[in-house]
């Protein structure tokens, strides 16, 4: 049997194809590069990369062995020779110094372990003038939601929930930090319509992305108050605002 979020995470690129368009309108696109895709998942941005870039070598990177199974056979049903599959940690690749043209990360920064040494590591990989690009949401997504959450909530736990979100002056900081010369090549924001807050607790992404996250702030029978305070104002609408930035190696 194969992992159920492995097979099923294909429902996620409507939460994770706003982020990554941003990277693909603004990656560098020329035949015969090394791109290397940082916490690729299921590939929806390898599989892109490697057709749009006609790239020598595409290199998707990510510790999720079974979501790299369903890469391997996207990659086998379209064909695309020019795609190879690593299982593992971002910090650690085993990819020659300066030998990458451009990095990509989807979503990453908030979710490694250690991003100080995985951009460290980047660096290491990438060619002089080579590229790191790097999408995220950003601290104050979906603030409607925890508006009515921080009334249920601990206020400290919350706000250290929150701002574990990327900053656009911390993640250039961080760039900075890995010798890159940094910049934000675009900022929007995008929003997440829901009936009510039952259906917003209910949805398959929330679920996997978040919930727990809220369960450990304040618990169930906060979360339930939570979700019928919401539930009496009607519609939610939920803010995410997004950036992309791009990191070049001098």
């Amino acid at each position: 049997m194969g992992d159920p979020v492995a097979d099923n995470y294909d429902e996620l690129p409507l939460w994770s194809a706003p982020f990554g368009q941003l990277i693909l309108e603004h990656v560098p696109l020329r035949r015969g590069q090394t791109i290397v895709d940082l916490g690729a998942g299921t590939g929806f941005l390898t599989v892109e990369l490697a057709q749009r870039s006609a790239a020598a070598r595409v290199i998707a990177v990510d510790p999720w062995a079974e979501a790299m199974d369903v890469l391997r056979r996207k990659v086998e049903y379209l064909g695309l020779a020019n795609v190879e599959l690593v299982v593992a940690d971002a910090s650690s690749l085993d990819l020659a110094d300066s030998s990458v043209d451009v990095v990509v990360s989807n979503l990453g920064v908030n979710n490694f372990d250690n991003a100080a040494a995985v951009l460290t590591e980047c660096h290491r990989v990438l060619r002089p003038g080579g590229h790191l690009l790097l999408s995220t949401n950003l601290v104050g997504h979906m603030a409607e939601f925890y508006d009515a959450f921080r009334s249920a909530s601990d206020g400290k736990a919350l706000d250290d929930h929150i701002a574990h979100r990327a900053s656009v002056d911390g993640t250039l900081r961080l760039l900075e930090q890995a010798s890159f010369t940094a910049s934000v090549v675009a900022r929007t924001e995008f929003g997440m319509r829901f009936a009510d807050g039952t259906a917003l607790l209910n949805h398959y992404f929330i679920k996997l992305g978040f919930l727990d996250g809220w369960l450990a702030i304040a618990g169930q029978e906060a979360l339930d108050a939570v979700e019928q305070e919401l539930n009496r104002r009607g519609e939610v609408s939920l803010t995410v605002p997004a950036a992309c930035f791009d990191a070049l190696k001098g």
